[in-house]
């Protein structure tokens, strides 16, 4: 039986495998550790926080995702995969994927429409996603 993530690779499919890297695996961690721990910072703007918030969850999911040995060719897929990676439910990935689309509405289409509730939202979501990735076991 193949696993989930396993149905989302090959040709067309948004996943491909890979080997896990431990050197990749503490970047991408450190990152998503410093851009949550910035976007806490009420000094910013809620604009800012976003993109820290936001940069920082994707850096955290792809850590998961490359320590399970496999590597997205999409941004959003990360979140999807969050199921399968961390084991974490919708409660967590459907305020990441919301957040993915307000991220490329305002990078493409300059329409970046967030409050602080879905800021505080998407720092929870990101700070649960850290604590699951902090729980996964080392790279060898």
């Amino acid at each position: 039986m193949t696993s989930p993530l396993e149905n989302l690779c090959g040709p067309g499919q948004p996943l491909r495998k890979e080997a896990p890297d431990a050197k990749e695996f503490a970047g991408l961690e450190r990152s998503g550790l410093t851009r949550l721990a910035d976007a806490q910072n009420e000094a910013n703007s809620l604009e800012s926080r976003f993109d820290l918030a936001y940069n920082a969850a994707h850096a955290l999911s792809l850590a998961a995702l490359r320590r399970s040995g496999y590597r997205s060719a999409n941004r959003y897929i990360v979140f999807q995969a969050l199921q399968h990676t961390l084991g974490l439910g919708p409660e967590v990935w459907r305020v990441l994927a919301r957040c993915h689309e307000l991220r490329n509405r305002g990078e493409y289409e300059g329409d970046l429409s967030i409050d602080k509730r879905l800021l505080t939202d998407l720092i929870n979501a990101c700070k649960t996603v850290a604590a699951a990735v902090h729980k996964l076991p080392p790279v060898t």
